[in-house]
């Protein structure tokens, strides 16, 4: 029951927290200088008539909130509206270039994950010696390359020097889109390596300390289980929880990586949608950006008390 009432609250915060979010990102377009309408009619010396038809096409005589409200219900059903640059449905160009920036997101997750949580461990279980020295030194000078910086660097190293890579484009079939992605995802993960791998190493760090893992050591369990059973596995909470904020942050920083290695995902999108002044794109991909953060740290929330029970107690305690 207290489970199910864990749930259910998590899904109206997650519900009220959207609402909340498609409010100001639909808002906020009121706020920004710029007339769609000149953008749509650019070149041209258009008459009254000409303007009012272009702006009644796109629903721009409507008030803020009827605009809205026409913005929401098309959501509900599947209508992101249409692209004042493309000409097209926004669901339709956010589809030519979602699956890039995922397959992008994938990979360079994948690497935070595997890099960042062996880094920490490491560390952590070096605490003061020479490895874990090492390994911070590294993940201070990493945190401190900008992702355009570590783009020019990877590009310049390992596609123009060595050629051991493409610079420029997303491939063509699976492995070769892969392929064409390690630089960029590399790119991508430099500066989320150095927070996962700091946060696994001050969290291991906690729970190497606690009473329960010197008394599991005293009592002659192997080392390995120790760490695997009660070091690194209570350690998981915040981990998790920097890691769901690492969701959004990897799909606003592709745009840099997108606009530095010829990516046509919706980071590059975001960027010419923004310039352009294409509210309906822009609005689309925040809104893409809002929901996938809500969304994943919505189910690490409700995943957390199975990985730690802790949580859990904690929480039916209060």
């Amino acid at each position: 029951m207290i489970a199910l009432r864990r749930i259910a609250g998590k899904l109206g915060g997650l519900l009220l927290t959207l609402f909340l979010a498609s409010l100001l990102v639909f808002f906020s377009r009121f706020l920004v200088p710029g007339d769609p309408v000149a953008f749509l009619l650019r070149g041209r010396k258009p008459s009254p008539e000409a303007v009012a038809q272009v702006t009644a096409q796109y629903g721009l005589d409507l008030p803020p909130w009827q605009q809205y409200l026409n913005w929401v219900g098309g959501i509900l059903h599947g209508d992101l509206g249409r692209s004042l640059q493309y000409r097209q449905d926004v669901t339709a160009v956010l589809g030519e270039r979602l699956p890039v920036t995922l397959g992008l997101v994938v990979i360079a997750g994948t690497m935070i994950a595997v890099v960042g949580l062996v880094a920490g461990a490491i560390a952590a279980l070096n605490r003061g010696r020479l490895g874990d020295r090492a390994i911070l030194i590294g993940l201070t000078v990493l945190g401190a390359i900008p992702s355009f910086v570590g783009s020019i660097v990877l590009i310049a190293v390992f596609a123009v020097q060595l050629g051991w890579f493409p610079s420029f484009g997303s491939g063509e079939g699976f492995w070769d889109t892969v392929y064409h992605l390690v630089l960029p995802s590399t790119a991508l993960a430099i500066v989320f390596v150095v927070l996962v791998g700091k946060v696994t190493r001050s969290s291991m760090i906690d729970q190497l300390g606690r009473e329960h893992v010197e008394v599991a050591i005293s009592r002659g369990l192997r080392r390995g289980t120790v760490i695997r059973r009660h070091v690194f596995r209570n350690a998981v909470g915040p981990i998790l929880t920097v890691s769901g904020m690492l969701v959004a942050g990897l799909l606003v920083a592709s745009s840099i990586v997108e606009a530095a290695f010829g990516l046509a995902g919706i980071g590059s999108l975001l960027v010419q949608s923004v310039d352009r002044l294409d509210f309906p794109v822009v609005q689309a991909i925040v809104l893409l950006v809002v929901t996938a953060f809500v969304v994943v740290n919505a189910v690490i929330d409700v995943l957390e008390p199975w990985i730690d029970p802790r949580s859990a107690a904690g929480a039916g305690a209060r």
